[in-house]
């Protein structure tokens, strides 16, 4: 599976296709009147979540990409498995692998005692993540040392070493352009994302967000914006759930 570097790369690339005809349904005043500290309430929490650990912000942003490209999104990669259900949480890309649905929870409960009002399991989810980024940023996670190449073999034994992690770039605590810099260098950590700078048609955009970090920025959060109206389930087409881990 490409990383999910790469997968940005992607969703920044294809931003014009992410677009849904439900989109117009969507607003972001939508609880400004039955919970308006929603926005406070989260950026608060996962501001806790960050400080408590900084990469807290990554595995928030990856749980939002991973929801948002498996039928939209809908928060469904908060449910837990029943004996009648099978859901994305221990699919193959995030057993063992994605994280922070305790601060998902934890987001939730401090919702629950501050409004009235139930709020979506999936506007958490994309406002958790939104503040992620914020916070510490999308590409500047550290992730699982899973293969083996120059830069992770001295750190990656042939056998166990699971929990080994290794940086993306060499800022890992700062959200910037360092990423394309590295892939520009040659120093892409996966093969996967060194693919993205290896005279292909995505050189030219390697190299523009190399050099321009506002370019970067600015693309980023447009595409966060889009993607986050893939799909999303609106009106009666889904449900409020009382618990983001399971089905009413």
């Amino acid at each position: 599976m490409a990383s999910l570097a790469k997968l940005l790369f992607v969703t920044l690339l294809a931003s014009s296709l992410l677009a849904s005809p439900g989109s117009a349904q969507l607003s972001p005043t939508f609880y400004s009147t039955s919970c308006p500290n929603l926005l406070t309430i989260v950026r608060n929490a996962m501001t806790q979540a960050v400080n408590n650990e900084a990469r807290m912000a990554a595995s928030i942003l990856r749980l939002f990409f991973h929801d948002c490209f498996v039928n939209g999104c809908d928060a469904s990669i908060l449910l837990d498995d029943t004996a009648t259900f099978t859901g994305e949480k221990n699919a193959g890309p995030n057993r063992n692998s994605a994280r922070g649905y305790e601060v998902i929870d934890a987001i939730k409960t401090r919702v629950e005692a501050a409004c009235n009002a139930t709020v979506s399991c999936a506007d958490i989810l994309a406002l958790a993540a939104r503040d992620g980024v914020v916070l510490v940023g999308g590409q500047s996670w550290t992730v699982p040392l899973g293969r083996r190449d120059a830069r992770t073999r001295a750190n990656c034994p042939a056998t166990g070493g699971d929990a080994n992690l290794a940086p993306m770039d060499t800022t890992p605590a700062r959200f910037d352009n360092d990423y394309y810099r590295g892939l520009v260098a040659r120093r892409g950590l996966f093969h996967s994302d060194q693919e993205l700078f290896n005279g292909g048609s995505q050189d030219a955009a390697v190299r523009g967000y190399s050099n321009n970090a506002a370019s970067f920025l600015g693309d980023f959060a447009a595409a966060m914006v889009r993607m986050g109206n893939i799909s999303p389930l609106t009106g009666t087409n889904g449900e409020v759930r009382r618990n983001c881990r399971r089905i009413n």
